[in-house]
């Protein structure tokens, strides 16, 4: 994960322009906390409701990420790009990035998996679509979404979260694990000290599950 996640930080990064026109063919993104207690949520899909969705699916197809495939900026995980039903039909008859079969064991292993290196799972709502697919494992330095999000304030039309992350400080350490978890840009250190933008703040839960002291919970914003 690059630490410079605003403005233009590689040669490949995704253009303002390209950003917007993808944008108007999302209805919705939505993150999904792994391994964190969510409740009263309606625009958060936590780790449960996902594992339902999946339950449900008829066929769920794993492919590699096309926007990391693309970009190729950073190092994290690439086969954990997850579709269902009529979408992974679709890319199992395309065929491009690596699309295969998988049962549900492997695909909630993957989130698992995605979330253990810092990345935000996602679910999305297409145009024209009456159900969520696919279900991404994002990072802001390749990722369509997040990219747009830090680095122009593009996508909060899309992206929408009813929970934010809140500090116990009297617990906190000001050891910096959730600043470097964060792909929102809302955590920082300053001079040693933890500086929170609860704005910047889409409940993704990577900081939650991360910190050392447990310092960290969700909430209602």
């Amino acid at each position: 994960m690059s630490n410079k996640k605003t403005g233009n930080r590689f040669s490949n990064d995704w253009s303002e322009d390209e950003l917007n026109k993808i944008y108007s063919e999302i209805v919705s993104a939505v993150t999904i906390p792994v391994g964190v207690k969510v409740e009263g949520s309606q625009k958060i899909l936590d780790f449960s409701r996902v594992e339902q969705i999946l339950k449900n699916a008829n066929l769920i197809v794993v492919q590699d990420c096309g926007c990391r495939v693309e970009r190729n900026n950073c190092s994290s995980p690439r086969d954990v790009c997850i579709s269902i039903d009529e979408e992974a039909e679709k890319s199992l008859e395309i065929g491009v990035n690596n699309p295969r079969k998988v049962s549900l064991e492997e695909a909630l292993g993957k989130i698992k998996k995605a979330h253990e290196a810092g990345l935000v799972s996602m679910a999305y709502q297409l145009e024209g679509r009456d159900k969520i697919s696919p279900i991404c494992n994002c990072c802001s330095c390749c990722c369509h979404t997040l990219s747009g999000l830090v680095r122009f304030g593009l996508a909060k039309h899309v992206l929408s979260s009813d929970m934010i992350s809140k500090t116990n400080e009297n617990l906190c350490i000001n050891c910096g694990v959730c600043a470097d978890r964060c792909q929102f840009n809302a955590r920082r250190l300053e001079k040693g000290k933890m500086v929170y933008d609860s704005e910047q703040c889409f409940g993704c839960g990577l900081c939650v599950s991360a910190c050392p002291v447990t310092a960290i919970e969700l909430v209602k914003r």
